[in-house]
């Protein structure tokens, strides 16, 4: 008897099965505009980065791309858009594809939660740790989590990465994490960068703290329960910065 797979009862090929059952890989997620995504080379060296450092061999980028757009077909413009690749030989590229999906209203009132990453560098496909966090503070009334060290370091958002602005420079956190690709186009901002470690209590002095990822760029209004300030021109100048960066076209 040759291995079968269920799904809600029913049988379900061996496609299907390769996805149920993929444990080992890593991905992007970008938002599509217009068939057009912010930051495109940096979701293809992403991929490519960590294909070579978990499977040996870098991405062919074309294939990527075509798979893209097949998800996507000729009549969708707007949408959000996975892309894994998976372990296998060779390794396997699967995009999927779903509804866009737009900055979450802010200001956030987020929450800390000890828990720092295995190669946080890496996109991981999978993630349970990620989303039970997430879910859990999404229950709880909280719009995301901020991942910190046992002993309080601020290192990024369960899905997000942090930032803030004081003393006329913009701030992230010195600390293991994920580089999102929002995060990268907001390093190109004309304004003084430093990174350095930070803790929940280091916020209350900043001007303006926001988190970004995919879905775009989101202010932050208190941090377990601490009131944070809230600099209109900053965060008019932010999105001001990152609404102005084209989208690069997928066709």
């Amino acid at each position: 008897m040759t291995g079968r797979t269920t799904l809600d009862g029913r049988l379900v090929g061996a496609e299907a099965r390769l996805l149920l059952e993929a444990r080992y890989g890593h991905f992007t997620a970008m938002q599509v505009r217009d068939r057009r995504v912010r930051g495109l080379g940096l979701h293809l060296d992403r991929l490519d980065a960590a294909s070579r450092e978990l499977f040996g061999g870098g991405i062919d980028r074309a294939a990527v791309l075509a798979s893209v757009r097949t998800v996507l077909g000729g009549d969708v413009r707007d949408a959000s858009v996975r892309v894994y690749v998976l372990d296998g030989d060779p390794p396997h590229v699967v995009a999927s594809s779903g509804p866009p999906h737009a900055p979450l209203a802010g200001p956030l009132s987020v929450r800390s939660v000890v828990y720092q990453r295995y190669l946080p560098h890496i996109k991981q496909a999978g993630g349970f740790q990620q989303a039970h966090i997430n879910r859990a503070a999404a229950r709880d009334g909280f719009g995301e989590a901020l991942l910190t060290t046992g002993d309080g370091l601020i290192s990024e958002g369960s899905i997000t990465n942090l930032g803030g602005f004081a003393d006329g420079r913009l701030v992230w956190p010195d600390a293991p994490m994920l580089r999102g690709i929002t995060m990268r186009l907001l390093e190109r901002m004309d304004v003084p960068q430093v990174r350095r470690p930070l803790k929940v209590a280091d916020l209350t002095g900043f001007d303006l703290v926001f988190l970004c990822n995919s879905w775009g760029v989101m202010t932050v209004g208190q941090v377990d329960g601490l009131p944070l300030r809230h600099d209109d021109g900053l965060a008019r100048r932010l999105l001001d910065h990152y609404e102005a960066i084209p989208g690069d076209p997928l066709d």
